[in-house]
C-alpha cells in the first residue's frame, strides 16, 4: 500500500489539543483579528446596502440591505475560514515549521490537520457570529433566526477550511494564494448570489451556483435569516458536508506527500 494512503491515525483528544494551542495563540490578538475580519463585510454591508440600496426596489420581497446582509454572513464566513486555512495555515505548516514541531510530540499528521481545520472553522464562526450580531442590532434579522443559523455558519466554515487546506498543501509560497482567490473565491462571491439574486443571471451561471459551495451556504443561510425556514435544507447541508470531507481527504494525501517524504 502506498505511504500516501494509510489508515487514519486520529485521536479527537489530540486534535483538540492542536485546536486549543491555536486558540491560545489567537487570544493574544483576538480583538484586532475580529476587527480585521469584520472590516470588509461591514464596508460592503454599509456602503452597498445603504448607498445602493436606497436606489433599488425590494429584492425577493425584502429591502436590498436585508438581502445583502444575509448573503454577507456566508461571504464573511467563507473569507475567514479561507484566510485562516491559507495564510495562517501555510505559515504554521511550512514557514514556521509548527506542524513538524507538534508531530515530534505523540501526535500524528492527521491530528494536526483535523485540529487546524476545526480551528479555521472556529475562526469563521467568530466572524460569522459577529456579522449576525451586527445585522440583528440593525433589525435586519431576528435573534431567533440568527441563533438557528449558527450551525450552518459553522458548517460553511468547515467546508471552506477543508477546501482551503488543499491550496495550502500545494502552495510553494504566499503568492500562490492570489490564484486561489482570483480563480475560485472571488468568482463565487460574484456568481453565487451575495450581491444580487441568482435569477438575474443566465441559466448556465445559475446551474454553476448550484455546484459551488458558497451557493449552497447562501441558499441555506439567507432564507433561514429572512423567513425562518429553508427549502431543500438537507441538500444544502449534504453538499457543504461533502465539500468539507472531500477537501480534508485530498488535503491529507497532499500534506503527507509534502511533509512526510
Amino acid at each position: 500500500m502506498s505511504k500516501l494512503f494509510v489508515p487514519l491515525d486520529l485521536s479527537p483528544r489530540r486534535a483538540l489539543a492542536v485546536w486549543q494551542r491555536n486558540l491560545k495563540v489567537w487570544s493574544r490578538l483576538a480583538i484586532p483579528s475580529l476587527l480585521g475580519n469584520l472590516a470588509d463585510p461591514l464596508i460592503y454591508l454599509l456602503g452597498l446596502g445603504l448607498g445602493l440600496g436606497a436606489l433599488l426596489p425590494q429584492v425577493q420581497g425584502v429591502s436590498y440591505i436585508s438581502f445583502l446582509a444575509t448573503g454577507t454572513v456566508a461571504f464573511s464566513t467563507m473569507n475567514a475560514a479561507t484566510f485562516e486555512a491559507l495564510y495562517s495555515g501555510f505559515a504554521r505548516a511550512h514557514q514556521q515549521k509548527t506542524w513538524e514541531a507538534i508531530m515530534n510530540a505523540p501526535l500524528s499528521l492527521d491530528d494536526v490537520l483535523i485540529g487546524e481545520v476545526l480551528w479555521a472553522a472556529t475562526k469563521s464562526l467568530f466572524s460569522g457570529s459577529a456579522i449576525l450580531l451586527v445585522i440583528t442590532v440593525f433589525g435586519l434579522a431576528s435573534w431567533q433566526h440568527a441563533l438557528m443559523a449558527l450551525p450552518l455558519v459553522l458548517l460553511t466554515g468547515l467546508c471552506f477550511a477543508g477546501i482551503g487546506f488543499i491550496a495550502t498543501s500545494l502552495a510553494p509560497g504566499y503568492d500562490f494564494f492570489m490564484y486561489w482567490f482570483t480563480l475560485f473565491i472571488s468568482p463565487m462571491a460574484m456568481l453565487c448570489g451575495v450581491f444580487f439574486p441568482l435569477e438575474q443571471l443566465p441559466a448556465f451561471i445559475q446551474g454553476a451556483a448550484l455546484v459551488l459551495p458558497l451557493g449552497h451556504a447562501i441558499g441555506a443561510i439567507r432564507p433561514l435569516l429572512l423567513h425562518g425556514e429553508v427549502s431543500g435544507l438537507w441538500l444544502h447541508v449534504l453538499v457543504l458536508l461533502s465539500y468539507a470531507l472531500c477537501g480534508v481527504a485530498i488535503a491529507r494525501v497532499l500534506m503527507r506527500r509534502r511533509l512526510l517524504r
